[in-house]
């Protein structure tokens, strides 16, 4: 088996730099609640039918609530050409280094 590309939140630039896709796999109701300012939503059982709107030709940072559906969506990405990398620890773990999120309305956290 393949080694799944990780990085952990302390390793990620502050300000995310503009060429990097913020990939976040979560379901509606969990981005609702809060996620990362211009991440792409796609869910990860959408992400197959969806794999045209992940850019080829950029790093991709995915995220999830705590790293389980974001490795499996890392791992599919890597097996479609795609240059991505797995948060280890996920929203959980960007939010608890006090990394910025917005919500869709109301106070932001991680659902």
């Amino acid at each position: 088996m393949q080694q799944i590309p990780e990085i952990e939140v302390s390793a990620v630039p502050s300000p995310l730099p503009a060429e990097l896709v913020v990939l976040d796999v979560r379901e509606p109701d969990e981005w609702q609640a809060g996620h990362i300012e211009h991440a792409v939503h796609i869910p990860l059982g959408s992400l197959p039918e969806r794999l045209g709107d992940v850019p080829a030709d950029q790093q991709i940072l995915v995220v999830c609530k705590v790293g389980g559906r974001s490795a499996q969506a890392t791992q599919f990405l890597q097996a479609h050409g795609r240059e991505a990398v797995n948060l280890l620890g996920g929203m959980m773990a960007w939010e608890s280094a006090g990394r910025p999120l917005v919500a869709d309305s109301g106070t932001p956290f991680v659902a």
